[in-house]
C-alpha cells in the first residue's frame, strides 16, 4: 500500500471539492438568503485540509495500483460524505444533528435521494442548491472527473476506474486513454445536464427549480427543492421532461457517445441490455396502468397511464421522484416497482439497482441450465450479441448477486434487531442498497423517524450500493492487507 500517494490524492480531491462550494456560496448571495457565511467557512476549512495533506508531498509521483485505488475510492466516499455534511450540520436554518447531517450528505453523493428534510420550500436557496449539486457530483462519480485530472498531476487513473465504473466488465474504453474516456463521460454528462435544464425551463419551471432538478434527474438522484417532490408543479410537460430524461439517464453512456458520434440510434436498438431496459419499463408500464385503472385507484384511463408510467420509470430506473404517493396504492404496485428497482438501470449509466446487464445474462444462465438438462453434454456457452460470454464473467455475476442477497438480508435483519417493523426494514434496505430514496411504512415520506443507530446502518448500505458491493467489501478481507 502506498500511503504517500493515497494521501496526495485525496488532498487534491478535497480542494477540488471544495471548489464545487463555490455555486452555493453565489446562490445565497443572490437570494440573499443568510446561508453565505455557512459555506464560506466549510469551504475555506475543506481547502486548508486538502492542502495540509496534499503540499508536504505535492513533488512525490508514484503509479496507483488497483489495491490503491480500492482504497482511495472507498476512503474519498466515505471522507467526502462526511465532509459533506458540514454545510447541512453548520448552517443553522437547516437544523440537522450530526448524523442526520451524514445521512443527508451520503444520501446526495449516493444518488440515493433519501432524505431526513422536511420545509424544503422554505429552506434557504443555497441549501437546496447544495443538496442537488451533490447528486449531481456523485452520479457520474466524482472518481471519473479525478480520473480526468490526475494524469495531469502525474498520477494513474485507470487503477480509480476500474474501481469505479459498475458492471461485469470494467475494462471496457470509449477512448484510448483513460483521461479522454473520463472527459467524453462528463462532457455527455453535462451536456444531457443542460438540455434536461432547458427542458424544465420550457415546461414552466424557474430557472433555479430547473436547474436543480436536471442535477437529480441525470444524476437519477430524486432529491427535489420542494417536498411534494415532482408533484409540486402538477404539470404533465414537466413530467414528460422528468421521464425523458430519467430514462436517457439509465442508458449506458457509452451507448449514448457511439449514437452521437454516429449521429445514429441503431446502437442502441443492437444493444441486448438496452432492448431488456426499454421492454422492462414498457411491460412494468402497461401492468402498473392497468392494476392502478381496474382497481379504480384513478377514475380514467388518462390519469392511470399518467401516473403509472411516471412512477414506474422514477423507482424502475431507481431516480425515486414522485408525483403521486405510491406508497398509497394497493400494495401489488409499491412491492413491484421495489422489487423493479433491484434491477435498476444499465451498467455504465448514472442509475443504481443490480444494473440490466446482470439479469440478463443471469437469464441467459438459467435458460443454459434448464437445456442442459435436456442436453447434458452439450456445450452451451452463453452468448450476449453472439459472442460467448467468458466463464469468469458469468462467475463474477453469480458472485455479486449471491453477495448482493446475502448483504441484503444480513442488514434487513440488523435494522430490525433495532426496531423496525419487517414492511419498513425491507423497503429500506432495498432503497439504500439500490439507490432508490423512497420506501414504504414509516419510510414512505422521509426517514427523519429512524434512530441514528438505523440511520448509520442506512448510511454504509447507501456506500455499499453506490461501490457496487465489492469495492468496499473488498477491504474487510485479510488478503486485500496482506502483503
Amino acid at each position: 500500500m502506498h500511503s504517500k500517494i493515497i494521501t496526495k490524492v485525496i488532498g487534491i480531491l478535497l480542494m477540488v471539492y471544495s471548489i464545487s462550494l463555490v455555486p452555493p456560496i453565489l446562490i445565497s448571495l443572490y437570494y440573499q438568503d443568510g446561508a453565505t457565511s455557512s459555506f464560506i467557512i466549510v469551504m475555506i476549512g475543506v481547502l486548508v485540509a486538502g492542502l495540509l495533506l496534499w503540499y508536504p508531498i505535492r513533488n512525490h509521483k508514484q503509479d496507483l495500483k488497483i489495491r490503491d485505488g480500492f482504497l482511495v475510492v472507498v476512503l474519498f466516499w466515505t471522507v467526502l460524505g462526511l465532509v459533506g455534511a458540514l454545510p447541512f450540520y453548520f448552517e443553522p436554518q437547516a437544523p440537522l444533528t450530526l448524523t442526520d447531517s451524514v445521512f443527508e450528505s451520503f444520501s446526495g453523493l449516493t444518488t440515493t435521494g433519501a432524505t431526513v428534510m422536511s420545509g424544503l420550500d422554505n429552506m434557504p436557496h443555497a441549501i437546496l442548491w447544495y443538496r442537488q449539486q451533490l447528486q449531481w457530483l456523485g452520479g457520474m462519480g466524482i472518481i471519473v472527473l479525478a480520473v480526468a485530472i490526475l494524469p495531469m498531476l502525474g498520477i494513474g487513473g485507470m487503477q480509480l476506474y476500474r474501481a469505479e465504473t459498475p458492471g461485469p466488465v470494467k475494462d471496457s474504453k470509449i477512448a484510448p486513454r483513460i483521461s479522454e474516456t473520463a472527459k467524453t463521460l462528463w462532457y455527455l454528462y453535462l451536456g444531457l445536464t443542460v438540455a434536461c435544464a432547458i427542458g424544465y425551463w420550457l415546461a414552466g419551471m424557474n430557472w433555479f427549480d430547473a436547474f436543480g432538478h436536471s442535477f437529480s434527474t441525470v444524476a437519477i438522484g430524486g432529491f427535489s427543492t420542494h417536498d411534494a417532490s415532482i408533484g409540486y408543479f402538477d404539470s404533465i410537460a414537466i413530467e414528460s421532461v422528468a421521464i425523458f430524461f430519467m430514462f436517457l439517464s439509465g442508458i449506458n453512456f457509452a451507448l449514448h457517445f457511439t449514437a452521437f458520434r454516429n449521429f445514429t440510434v441503431f446502437p442502441y436498438f443492437r444493444d441486448p441490455e438496452f432492448k431488456a431496459y426499454a421492454s422492462l419499463l414498457l411491460l412494468g408500464i402497461l401492468v402498473v396502468t392497468t392494476y392502478l385503472y381496474f382497481n379504480q385507484v384513478y377514475p380514467t384511463w388518462q390519469e392511470s397511464f399518467r401516473y403509472g408510467i411516471f412512477q414506474t420509470v422514477s423507482l424502475a430506473t431507481t431516480t425515486g421522484f414522485a408525483n403521486a404517493d405510491f406508497s398509497v396504492w394497493p400494495a401489488f404496485i409499491p412491492i413491484l416497482l421495489i422489487m423493479m428497482s433491484f434491477i435498476g438501470g444499465s451498467a455504465g449509466s448514472t442509475a443504481g439497482g443490480m444494473k440490466m446487464i446482470r439479469f440478463v445474462l443471469l437469464f441467459k444462465q438459467g435458460s443454459r441450465e434448464i437445456r442442459g438438462l435436456l442436453h447434458p453434454n452439450a456445450i452451451m456457452p452463453v452468448k450476449l450479441n453472439g459472442k460467448p460470454i467468458p466463464e469468469k464473467v458469468m462467475t463474477a455475476v453469480w458472485g455479486f448477486f449471491s453477495v448482493y442477497a446475502f448483504t441484503f438480508a444480513v442488514l434487513m435483519l440488523i435494522i430490525m434487531a433495532l426496531g423496525v417493523d419487517e414492511l419498513t426494514a425491507f423497503s429500506a434496505i432495498a432503497a439504500m442498497m439500490n439507490n432508490l430514496g423512497p420506501g414504504l411504512g414509516d419510510v414512505a415520506s422521509n426517514y427523519e423517524t429512524m434512530s441514528d443507530p438505523v440511520k448509520w446502518v442506512l448510511a454504509f448500505a447507501m456506500l455499499l450500493g453506490r461501490l457496487e458491493i465489492f469495492t468496499l467489501l473488498v477491504l474487510f478481507t485479510a488478503a486485500f492487507w496482506r502483503k
